[in-house]
């Protein structure tokens, strides 16, 4: 159509019937800037142009970070059940889309499926025709593209059209820059939520374990994983998941990646790894990275030294991981690094002063305590000599007797309060005896413990460890809750678990309150979550108090 009017040819009618439209492209433009959530943003832009032009079908493909597909399709005019039965979403690596992608300018096509470009649709899909599509920039930069198809009557998409979607276009990118703005703001501010709670868990001074607990749990909610994994350096070198938090119960506890594996040889050098699809990187040598896709392994580093590794791994097919999220998920790990080993030295410095206190009492025991308890007993020995009614010298006999038996416990006492940690036996049954000691000092009486089998040999090592966090768990909740006055504690190393493995299992019984109705059990939770990680289990059920009066509790692992 040629720009001048010939002679004697009626007026054109473009002003008008652009002045008819203008309105209606300015209630467009307030509209898509009017919110600042950027998948909402992106539903308004295409309902908007689809009015604007009235065609039936709208999307907005959204262009990777490579620029050689789509991470993202936001639809308009499809319903739900057609877009189930469609199933997949486009990923733009062929047909006119993938043609957009590599050649962002504007096409207007009045049958697209005459064109070479086009490679049919997928079964269910509705029939198309009538086409515009045109890119949207973003500061500049391609953000996706938009797509209108099947104008109301079956007309061409004309210059007109072309021309709005223009201009809403560039409002669009204007709205979804503001969007991705404050979409990014709002992560970071979740991520430094995040390390303030993992930083006060750590520093809290409870059980290390539960601390690595939610720094997996943390890195897995941010991330938008699948799983959160926590790795520490394991004895006979390589890594060892210490932590899982996971959607569904996991068995990957205490599993080690060997050392000659070169994903660890990069994390303990303090480079972070990513990968797009875990489960067939060949450099994963384990069966650790199954069903696993984008996966974003970091290193627990701080001032020079490698703690670790934090994995969060997402299901296969799902979209890769973006820069800024990478970005901030390396600054979460190196404050979850710096957070442990501040944690570390505070336990260290807490250490030291029970030690000092340990010596202090040690040395008052000796010079003090023994000192008295003798010289009563040397006079008890001079009354005994100078007594003439046998009653009375069997008495203080016996009495002095006592005595030295006294003596002798607390020369043993203050041997064991001179033992360094090194020099403490660590069989499971001695661990067991030593948390039921520590828990009498609060309960006001000692809990009356019970073996069944030789546990220190056929219980292995995580599962041991995991059986005394679990009994410590156990013996606190019957001192903040039960106001229990008697306790057992049974370890029984002969049980067979569901299955037919061989096991271990714990029980906790106390003649307290119960379990009130409706009263918290994150303590049991964690129990039962504990033992799932290692294929076990745990439940609670009537106590060992007059007509079952309080709360037992179970707790079953495998013995490897």
């Amino acid at each position: 159509m040629s720009d001048v009017s010939s002679p004697g040819a009626p007026p054109r009618t473009l002003p008008t019937e652009l002045a008819a439209r203008v309105p209606q492209l300015l209630e467009a433009m307030r509209s898509v800037g009017s919110g600042l959530e950027l998948h909402s943003t992106l539903d308004r832009i295409c309902q908007t142009a689809a009015a604007l032009t009235r065609a039936r079908y709208a999307a907005i493909g959204v262009v990777d970070e490579d620029g050689r597909g789509l991470c993202d399709f936001v639809s308009h005019g499809v319903d739900e059940a057609t877009a189930r039965r469609i199933g997949r979403l486009p990923d733009g690596h062929r047909g006119l889309l993938g043609a957009l992608i590599r050649d962002p300018e504007p096409v207007r096509l009045a049958d697209l499926t005459r064109d070479p470009r086009s490679c049919g649709f997928p079964e269910h899909h509705p029939s198309m025709r009538g086409f515009l599509g045109l890119p949207i920039r973003v500061q500049g930069e391609i953000f996706g593209n938009l797509y209108l198809t099947e104008k109301h009557g079956g007309e061409p998409f004309d210059d007109y059209d072309l021309d709005m979607v223009r201009v809403l276009a560039t409002e669009a990118g204007i709205a979804i820059g503001n969007a991705r703005l404050y979409e990014a703001a709002k992560q970071r501010e979740r991520w430094i939520d995040g390390s303030v709670a993992v930083t006060t868990a750590l520093l809290s001074g409870g059980d290390v374990d539960d601390a690595l607990q939610v720094v997996a749990e943390q890195a897995r909610r941010l991330s938008g994983s699948t799983a959160g994994i926590v790795l520490l350096p394991a004895d006979e070198g390589g890594l060892e998941v210490a932590a899982v938090a996971a959607d569904q119960p996991s068995n990957i506890l205490g599993t080690v990646v060997p050392p000659e594996s070169k994903v660890v040889t990069e994390l303990l050098h303090g480079q972070a790894v990513f990968m797009d699809d875990a489960a067939a990187d060949p450099r994963m040598v384990t069966t650790l990275a199954r069903g696993y896709g984008p996966t974003m392994m970091l290193p627990l580093h701080s001032d020079g030294r490698v703690l670790g590794a934090l994995v969060t791994p997402r299901a296969r097919g799902e979209r890769a991981f973006t820069e800024s999220e990478r970005t901030l998920a390396i600054q979460f790990a190196s404050q979850a690094a710096l957070a442990l080993m501040m944690a570390d030295a505070q336990r260290d410095r807490e250490r030291l002063a029970v030690y000092e206190d340990r010596d202090r009492i040690a040395r008052d025991l000796h010079d003090l305590v023994i000192q008295r308890l003798f010289a009563t007993g040397m006079m008890l020995e001079s009354a005994q000599r100078g007594s003439v009614v046998p009653e009375v010298r069997e008495g203080v006999g016996k009495a002095v007797d006592e005595l030295d038996v006294t003596i002798q416990e607390i020369r043993t006492a203050i041997f064991a309060l001179q033992q360094g940690p090194a020099e403490v036996p660590a069989g499971l049954r001695t661990r067991v005896l030593r948390e039921i000691n520590t828990a009498a000092v609060p309960l006001g009486f000692k809990p009356s413990p019970r073996f069944v089998g030789p546990v220190d040999a056929l219980v292995g090592d995580l599962t041991g460890k995991n059986l005394i966090a679990a009994l410590r768990e156990a013996l606190s909740n019957a001192f903040r809750h039960a106001g229990a006055s008697r306790i057992d504690v049974v370890v029984d190393a002969t049980v067979t678990l569901p299955g037919g493995r061989e096991g271990v299992r714990l029980t906790v019984g106390d003649d307290g309150v119960g379990i009130p109705e409706g009263g918290r059990r994150s303590g049991l939770k964690n129990l039962k979550r504990r033992a799932e990680s290692l294929g076990g289990d745990s439940r609670h059920g009537p106590g060992i108090g007059e007509g079952g009066g309080g709360t037992t509790v179970v707790w079953e692992a495998p013995l490897d």
